[in-house]
């Protein structure tokens, strides 16, 4: 993995002063791109300029898009954070010493991006949008005053993958090939989900979970086109099995 592969989405800042910070915070550990969930013209650049110091260029370069789901469409990998767990939260959450681990093994192409994801400072994430990233990261804190400022959470995953990286180009490991990214994932998810609904496997239920438990797998996995192609090519030779055994 390279620094460049690396972007951090807000979803739906409330202040201005927060984004400020967040910038530069990017800046600190060397990462350049910020994604934003909201319209830009709701945010004073006079704040975020104050606080931002001399990273104020990745807010003038930064991306904003109407719903989560467009910012993630090129991303290979997708990590929501959160400080709080519980069974409706993210199933699969780690720690931030373990993300860099799983980002370690990430295959080094600019093709392939991994997402940090932040929600609002008041709410957090929605359980919807922890539910469209493919890996929780929980930031643990006191019980006493859990909640951090938006961008001591940033800082704290910039840090984070910052460190990962000079440990990495210190051994100069590359795994050399690049995962597909969230919008082909679906792609493969679906075909799995199509055919075993067309051998009557949700009879009953559970087509959104079985879908879910897919996506997280695969993306976990971090697969290749040909991979994906190889999964699709069997769920439909097992439906065309299924069906004519059942001639």
């Amino acid at each position: 993995m390279n620094k460049n592969q690396f972007c951090v989405i807000l979803c739906h800042p409330d202040e201005s002063q927060n984004i400020g910070s967040v910038c530069r915070a990017m800046a600190n550990n060397d990462i350049q791109e910020l994604r934003i969930i909201g319209n830009k013209a709701d945010y004073n650049e006079e704040k975020i300029r104050i606080l931002s110091i001399h990273a104020f260029h990745l807010w003038e370069n930064a991306k904003f898009y109407d719903t989560l789901q467009q910012a993630i469409s090129d991303c290979s990998m997708v990590a929501g954070t959160t400080r709080r767990r519980g069974k409706k939260r993210k199933e699969f959450l780690v720690f931030p010493e373990e993300f860099a681990k799983i980002i370690g093994n990430f295959p080094a192409s600019e093709d392939s991006k991994i997402a940090v994801v932040f929600g609002n400072e008041r709410t957090g994430l929605t359980d919807e949008e922890l539910e469209l990233c493919t890996i929780g990261v929980n930031i643990p804190s006191s019980q006493n005053f859990g909640s951090l400022n938006l961008s001591h959470a940033v800082q704290i995953i910039c840090y984070t993958i910052f460190r990962q990286i000079s440990l990495q180009e210190e051994n100069k490991f590359s795994t050399g090939y690049s995962p597909i990214n969230i919008e082909r994932l679906d792609k493969t998810v679906s075909v799995i989900s199509d055919n075993l609904k067309q051998i009557g496997f949700f009879s009953i239920a559970g087509q959104k979970d079985m879908e879910n438990f897919w996506r997280t797998i695969l993306s976990r996995a971090m697969i290749s086109e040909g991979e994906a192609q190889y999964i699709e090519k069997m769920f439909i030779k097992a439906r065309g099995l299924a069906n004519k055994n059942k001639n």
